[in-house]
């Protein structure tokens, strides 16, 4: 469902009031959106959280994902295609029917994923290609759609890896597509990058998520050492409405231990 949502967004709570040969309509209240925000990847474990959090602050939700999500107020489905041209122009026509003149406070690419394979791996051409496409071409779509639609002043984040800070020898192509969305970001945050004035672009470096699939492959892992996913969200919400927000072009580790996490810029 593609209809631009209305600006700002409004629900009316309406009385008619008796007798019948006269009926008044009577405005009651008015519930302003506090804020508009599309989540690249809102069907994940991290996406799906992030669509919660914002929506439980009031903020209008849109989803980009390979399927709808109910807890959106809005969706935009992505197409599969091997061409990046395709998908990307797909995505980008579609937002564009969706939002029309409206902009957006913030934009969350947090679409991806983790394959691994070294250099002698049967499976490197085919891992490569998937980490590519979840990572490259979801945070280039991002960063595009960062110039057309977010506010002056918006935050956009990616989602990188602080694995890709050094070499990764066993996940050969995870690494290569980390480094690269890295490279975004900074890029995003050097002069005339084309993100609006005063806007920031922020990639986010976690170790392990804790997510559902996780825990289900790792059962005996550490998991007061995971980042929880109900932080990262509220960390967005926190860097969406200014709350220390760090410099465009951050690439900010999340480093968690006996269950605390911190934010530490990358060096």
């Amino acid at each position: 469902h593609l209809s631009p949502p209305p600006s700002p967004r409004c629900i009316y709570i309406q009385l008619v009031l008796c007798p019948l040969q006269s009926q008044q309509t009577v405005t009651v209240g008015t519930i302003m959106a506090a804020g508009r925000v599309i989540v690249y990847g809102g069907r994940g474990a991290l996406g799906s959280t992030c669509v919660r959090h914002f929506r439980s602050k009031g903020w209008w939700v849109a989803c980009i994902d390979m399927a709808a999500s109910e807890e959106a107020d809005e969706n935009v489905i992505v197409k599969m295609s091997e061409s990046f041209t395709e998908q990307a122009g797909q995505v980008t026509a579609d937002v564009a029917q969706l939002l029309g003149d409206q902009k957006v406070d913030a934009i969350l690419c947090v679409a991806g994923g983790w394959a691994g394979g070294k250099c002698s791996s049967k499976d490197l051409y085919k891992n490569t290609d998937l980490m590519w496409k979840q990572s490259v071409w979801t945070s280039t779509i991002s960063s595009r759609l960062a110039a057309l639609h977010l506010k002056p002043g918006g935050l956009l984040t990616l989602a990188g890896a602080k694995a890709a800070l050094s070499g990764t020898g066993g996940m050969v192509g995870y690494g290569m597509a980390k480094a690269a969305v890295h490279q975004l970001c900074q890029s995003l945050g050097a002069e005339n990058s084309g993100i609006p004035s005063g806007a920031a672009a922020v990639a986010i470096l976690p170790v392990t998520l804790d997510t559902p699939m996780n825990r289900k492959s790792m059962p005996d892992a550490d998991y007061s050492s995971w980042t929880p996913l109900e932080y990262i969200a509220e960390l967005f919400f926190n860097w969406a409405t200014g709350v220390n927000r760090p410099a465009s072009g951050s690439l900010m580790q999340l480093l968690t231990s006996g269950g605390e996490t911190q934010a530490m810029a990358a060096m």
